[in-house]
């Protein structure tokens, strides 16, 4: 326990001492997770002609409160409930889809933080250690990597699509048509597998970086 609130000193010292910057690179990381999917299929496949939001979501405190069946089982429908989305239209019907469920939403937002954290992290032991030549050069590509991890590794890999034969799907993937079942099921599982290292590692450089900074 004397760790974790070491870990979380630290963070929250890195933090406060850039707020803003921390704030504009978690911004700019939850933009890019919801933006970067719809811009590959757009590019890839055909420019999106629709966007739309769930209309049943004004009924769903309703639903929360007092709707059919435990609420354990209101809230997994919930959890997997598609908030709004992206989608192209074709002559036979639709082309492509992307939509965003609570769980993708919750999950961009706690990789938008993962990814300021580092960033406030990284600044603040750059500033508090002079650092050789190397070093600077080789935190500088952590840092990179990190965002890059936050925005591809999770809105390229494990996202919720429409209209590509299975429920969860590799944008990059749904971006090639005439994929066969067995290397959709291939690059799902490989998204999915790729997806946790990248949040693994993430929360394993912030906790060490926090740890780092709290001793001081």
């Amino acid at each position: 326990m004397s760790a974790i609130k070491r870990s979380l000193r630290g963070i929250a010292a890195a933090v406060r001492s850039r707020p803003w910057i921390s704030l504009a690179i978690a911004l700019g990381i939850f933009a890019l997770d919801i933006l970067v999917p719809p811009l590959v299929l757009t590019i890839a496949r055909k420019p999106v002609s629709a966007f739309a939001i769930n209309p049943w979501l004004p009924s769903l405190p309703a639903y929360l409160a007092s709707g059919p069946g435990s609420l354990w089982e209101r809230l997994t429908k919930t959890w997997g409930l598609a908030l709004f989305w992206f989608s192209a239209d074709n002559s036979f019907g639709l082309e492509w889809g992307f939509a965003v469920t609570t769980a993708d939403l919750v999950r961009f937002t706690f990789m938008s933080l993962l990814v300021a954290a580092y960033f406030a992290l990284w600044m603040e032991r750059r500033t508090a250690l002079p650092l050789a030549p190397w070093r600077r050069s080789a935190g500088g590509s952590g840092g990179v990597f990190g965002a890059l991890g936050g925005i591809f590794g999770l809105s390229t890999g494990g996202c919720t699509v429409m209209g590509c034969g299975a429920p969860v799907l590799p944008v990059i993937g749904l971006a090639f048509a005439g994929l066969s079942s067995t290397t959709i099921k291939w690059m799902a599982e490989l998204s999915t597998i790729a997806t946790s290292a990248v949040l693994i590692g993430l929360v394993s450089a912030v906790s060490w970086l926090g740890w780092r900074g709290g001793a001081r």
